[in-house]
């Protein structure tokens, strides 16, 4: 009776800890894909729609996308492509459903360590309802964050399974989870430094020599340098690292300091969370610094002091400062100071000293457990609605975007990135001042300086588009989008030849980008060289099948040259794939007028303007096929 009372426990735990998190998060379900990095992960990652095909397993254990070699991640977002496409609220739900898991393995591996139901469960509600892992969970590049989570959980898991009857198949399980757990995110490479702590509190391994201890983990510590080195390399191959000219080092150990205080800070009080943090904002004055520095030296001595009565705090606390290490910005990657998301596996550790630290502080006390329980019923309703509300923030670019630019100061990512929403939203003004901003704090910020060259264009003040763009050329010589933006302003200025070298660079760097065929065959149509305009618009269609804008460029060609029939095939299948093309409905009714078919030039006109009211050309021809149409009537004898 007592051992199925155990299990319906734990199962009510489990429970509760589930519908907790599906309560809070089901708002994400609706949410949209962000620009910083969602674009770079999925929307704008082709490579995603090969899913479970030879060329998609390729991709994903060969590619170094992103700055990270993290095969697992990329099988999983295609795994949402397939089941998904573009639908993004598909890819929250799926990183909700990690979270879910993780912490009720958190649970169920701290109750399987410890045999402590209750102090576990606090530590999975704990885990499960903070708003510092709001980012974690609502953000879809951070599935690696979330499916990393759970490989770490069951690899500490298959450890204490293979802690209780050491045998060499449940070590190379254990040793088969961490290494699936290192193609998910590096994060992992300090978990045989977790697994030691777990040796000595909660598994007491004591008995054995600590020079065992260290030999069994040394597979496990092998790969976790083996994936520092290819971290390490495509993180400067993608140009991630700050040199030390950037951040000097006495910059970095001051803000390593800073950080892990900001975040027991945000820990204890949730509040000014960011989807970015700036250097610029978080620098602390010198006093400051050493003062962190002492709080940490000195947390750190009491819990020595303390290991033998309370070996949990040393564990908790060198749990937080150890896995806290490969995103401390020691090696900086990325130009962030610090983020919410580096908390995820780190919090365990000080959640771990709260759960049984109080009740051990307090074991004296008459009303023990009925204060125990009010206050961490206090706590979790607490987190629990501040978990609520930071989730919201997430819900789009414009609200994310727009709350760090109200708890931050100095935020050019989120300038740049408020300017590219207002941008989309076609309130130019607005957007240039956003991305003015950005490169007044962040003058060689590449995207700020194409985007504000990009936004000018659209203002058709071409010379400062030029100056901005060229800039952005300047800063990085191979940017795509620089390069064709130039390439489109030199096409408004009539420089062809101009045009054409910025295209070639774009096809240099990317031979298969099928919108700048169309636009290098554009050009040579503006030069008079129909046949490498032909050239690159058939290029343009065979690289994408569909591209409307290509079929009709091309039949354009063909109709400028007189090939009435060869026109109209192409404008038939920009139609097929893009109905609603204005132009392509006009350049129909143009084809159809030198046919012969008057009224169905006519219907194709309309249509023209049914999508496009403001098409001039379109009510001149209109007009004009309406004239013929009447002679034509009038010719016709009486009967």
């Amino acid at each position: 009776m007592n051992s199925r009372f155990k299990i319906y426990s734990d199962l009510f735990i489990c429970l509760i800890l589930a519908t907790a998190i599906l309560i809070v998060y089901w708002q994400v379900r609706h949410y949209e894909f962000i620009y910083l990095d969602d674009y770079l992960y999925v929307v704008d990652n082709h490579n995603l729609q090969n899913a479970f095909i030879f060329k998609g397993f390729t991709w994903a254990f060969t590619t170094l996308h992103a700055g990270f070699w993290q095969p697992l991640t990329w099988l999983s977002l295609m795994l949402d492509y397939t089941l998904y496409g573009m639908n993004a609220g598909g890819y929250h739900w799926t990183n909700v459903l990690f979270h879910i898991a993780n912490s009720i393995l958190v649970f169920l591996v701290f109750k399987q360590m410890t045999g402590a139901r209750w102090q576990s469960g606090v530590v999975a509600a704990l885990f499960a309802l903070h708003p510092l892992h709001v980012e974690s969970v609502a953000w879809v590049t951070e599935r690696k964050d979330v499916l990393s989570g759970f490989f770490w959980m069951l690899t500490m898991g298959m450890y204490a399974f293979y802690v209780q009857r050491p045998a060499i198949s449940r070590y190379l399980l254990v040793l088969l989870v961490f290494t699936l757990g290192l193609m998910t995110k590096p994060m992992l490479v300090t978990l045989p430094f977790v697994l030691l702590l777990l040796d000595y509190w909660p598994l007491k391994r004591i008995r054995i020599t600590i020079s065992r201890l260290v030999l069994e983990k040394i597979p496990f510590i092998v790969l976790s340098i083996l994936v520092n080195v290819a971290t390490f390399y495509a993180q400067r191959h993608a140009g991630g690292l700050s040199s030390l000219d950037v951040i000097p080092l006495h910059l970095r150990i001051a803000n390593v300091l800073n950080s892990y205080v900001s975040y027991i800070e945000k820990m204890v009080w949730p509040h000014n969370l960011a989807i970015f943090y700036p250097y610029s904002d978080v620098a602390q004055p010198l006093w400051q610094i050493i003062l962190f520095g002492l709080f940490i030296l000195f947390v750190g001595s009491i819990v020595v002091y303390m290991l033998r009565g309370y070996p949990y705090l040393a564990v908790g606390w060198f749990w937080y400062l150890g896995t806290l290490v490969p995103v401390s910005g020691i090696v900086q990657t990325g130009g962030q100071a610090m983020a919410d998301r580096f908390t995820y596996i780190p919090l365990l550790g000080l959640f771990i000293m709260i759960a049984w630290g109080i009740p051990d502080l307090i074991k004296t006390w008459h009303y023990r457990k009925e204060f125990i329980s009010i206050m961490t019923g206090t706590i979790l309703v607490i987190l629990t609605i501040c978990t609520w509300l930071q989730i919201q923030h997430w819900q789009n670019n414009r609200t994310i975007f727009e709350n760090a630019l109200n708890v931050t100061k100095n935020n050019y990512v989120a300038h740049s990135n408020m300017g590219s929403v207002l941008l989309k939203e076609r309130r130019f003004n607005e957007a240039i001042v956003h991305f003015a901003e950005t490169i007044r704090i962040k003058p060689d910020d590449v995207e700020a300086c194409n985007n504000l060259g990009y936004a000018y264009i659209f203002q058709g003040d071409l010379d400062r588009a030029t100056f901005y763009l060229l800039e952005a050329t300047r800063i990085k010589p191979d940017h795509v989008k620089a390069n064709n933006n130039l390439g489109h302003v030199f096409l408004k200025q009539k420089r062809f030849n101009e045009a054409i070298n910025r295209y070639r660079e774009v096809l240099r760097i990317e031979p298969e980008n099928a919108m700048t065929h169309n636009h290098i065959g554009l050009a040579y149509a503006y030069q008079g060289d129909l046949d490498m305009a032909t050239f690159y618009f058939l290029e343009a269609i065979r690289l994408k099948p569909d591209y409307a804008d290509a079929h009709n460029n091309l039949g354009n060609l063909f109709l400028s040259q007189k090939k009435f029939e060869a026109a109209q095939k192409q404008f038939q299948e920009a139609l097929l794939f893009k109905p609603d093309f204005a132009t392509a409905h006009y350049n129909m009714g143009l084809v159809l007028i030198q046919s012969g078919d008057i009224a169905g030039a006519i219907q194709r006109f309309r249509q023209a303007l049914r999508i496009d009211p403001d098409n001039e050309r379109a009510k001149i021809y209109l007009s004009k096929a309406l004239e013929i149409q009447q002679r034509l009537y009038q010719q016709q004898p009486a009967r």
